[in-house]
């Protein structure tokens, strides 16, 4: 994209410090934007400053539970970005406030403010009849933005994965440790990874075409991966044989009910029962093809940051498989 073509505008990005929302800052300051990071903890989000010029990201102290935080953190801002979720449940963190409340929150705030865009990021999978709180929530957030800004754009992007991820690295990491990794349900979900920098790019190009206020984009990577294809490949590219063991439904939920209690759950009973369900794009919302981006294949991406894995480092070369 030639140019800095959001130059001036003022964008606030609730959440931009987490893994997303770190690339849609960089690619909002390299269009040109002021961008306006709204956080729990603006310490932590400091690292996001040098992303940009002197002064062209400003850290605010937001928390989507609370309007009077969301009201100061929209004030003057020419569109509106909500990035805030969690992947499980922990003290006042419930899917029901961040999901569904806090949405509502910023929707109605960025009305209130006169905000003239909103992008709500939902995820794929997103259905108020799911047996997944998770993707109950989701869909309960598209509805109340929707009511409070009629002319938000919903993101529903599949898992995402890039050099910080939460998917491939943590499957990487327990390569590294243990002997086998479990495929729950015997591995036959299906996923459609879509790279960090197109989910990012989506945003970008969805904020400069106002004709996609108030529509819903679905976005997955170019390819269609099981759950045991995925495992397979990473297993692949950082070098290391491990097993892959089968696990039914029954005994994961068996299983999450002990993990969930953890204070950072390696699985819960609320995503097993989200991988019971495939998380594939339905081809019948728009998505990339609308936006004029080309997603980026997992196999482009992953080779470079997964070879940290490898048993002597990111430069030993593999063995043939």
């Amino acid at each position: 994209m030639a140019g800095r073509p959001m130059t001036g505008q003022l964008v606030t990005v609730f959440g931009g410090s987490g893994f997303l929302g770190r690339s849609i800052v960089k690619r909002l300051a390299e269009a040109g934007s002021r961008v306006r990071v709204a956080v729990r903890n603006p310490n932590s989000a400091l690292f996001l400053k040098p992303m940009g010029s002197v002064g062209q990201i400003q850290i605010v102290q937001a928390n989507i539970r609370h309007q009077g935080s969301v009201a100061a953190a929209v004030a003057g801002a020419d569109a509106v970005i909500n990035l805030v979720g969690v992947l499980y449940e922990s003290g006042p963190q419930s899917f029901a406030d961040i999901h569904s409340a806090g949405a509502a929150h910023v929707a109605a705030a960025a009305t209130a403010a006169g905000v003239k865009r909103l992008v709500q990021v939902s995820a794929l999978g997103a259905n108020p009849q799911s047996d997944s709180a998770y993707a109950r929530t989701k869909a309960a957030g598209e509805s109340a933005a929707r009511e409070a800004f009629p002319g938000v754009t919903i993101l529903r992007p599949s898992v995402v994965f890039g050099p910080d991820d939460n998917f491939l690295n943590r499957f990487a990491r327990l390569a590294k440790f243990t002997p086998a990794l479990p495929l729950i349900g015997g591995g036959k979900t299906r996923f459609q990874p879509v790279y960090v920098g197109d989910v990012a790019e989506a945003v970008v190009t969805i904020l400069l075409r106002p004709q996609t206020a108030g529509k819903t984009f679905e976005l997955g990577g170019p390819r269609v991966y099981s759950f045991r294809e995925i495992l397979t490949y990473l297993l692949k590219e950082i070098g290391r044989e491990r097993m892959l063991i089968s696990l039914p439904f029954g005994l994961a939920r068996f299983q999450a009910a002990f993990l969930g209690l953890l204070p950072k759950p390696l699985l819960t009973l609320d995503q097993v029962r989200l991988l019971a369900h495939d998380n594939v794009t339905s081809g019948e919302t728009a998505g990339f093809a609308e936006l004029g981006i080309q997603p980026t294949s997992l196999e482009v991406i992953a080779p470079t940051y997964l070879g940290r894995y490898r048993s002597k480092g990111e430069f030993a070369p593999l063995r043939a498989h």
